[in-house]
């Protein structure tokens, strides 16, 4: 397989945990996991997911960004980007990630675009989206 040519890099305060619940509510499949010195955290991992990548690792704050800003969203107050996947069946991919214990931001609906649309929010604050054209699927 090869690497999508953007990968979202996720900073995450459980990253182990974080991995366990991707598989669960999105179907994650690991690639690869790189344990930091500590032998606690992970300084990598890297997960596909509806065939794309994403990496994650768990939270450094003593490797802070000057500006201390890239850190897991609970701790900097929340996120500014949704992880959207396009998908087969945009209802059933919103009720796995709620059943594994993701919030429901938009539950799945048919939007004006074209799309049927839901959104969820992961334990962790990251945000994602899930849809499929209705026209692919009526």
């Amino acid at each position: 397989m090869t690497m999508s040519p953007i990968i979202p890099h996720l900073n995450i305060d459980g990253a182990t945990a974080a991995i366990d619940f991707y598989a669960k509510a999105l179907g994650a499949t690991e690639m690869a996991r790189v344990p930091a010195e500590d032998g606690k955290r992970l300084l990598h991992a890297a997960l596909v997911i509806n065939g794309g990548h994403v990496f994650l690792h768990d939270d450094f704050p003593e490797f802070q960004s000057p500006n201390g800003r890239f850190a897991p969203p609970p701790r900097i107050g929340g996120v500014s980007v949704t992880m959207h996947l396009t998908v087969d069946d945009c209802d059933a991919w919103y009720a796995r990630a709620i059943a594994a214990g993701a919030v429901e931001v938009v539950a799945p609906h048919d939007a004006f675009w074209g799309d049927r649309y839901g959104q969820v929010n992961d334990p962790y604050g990251h945000s994602w989206s899930f849809a499929h054209t209705l026209s692919a699927k009526s």
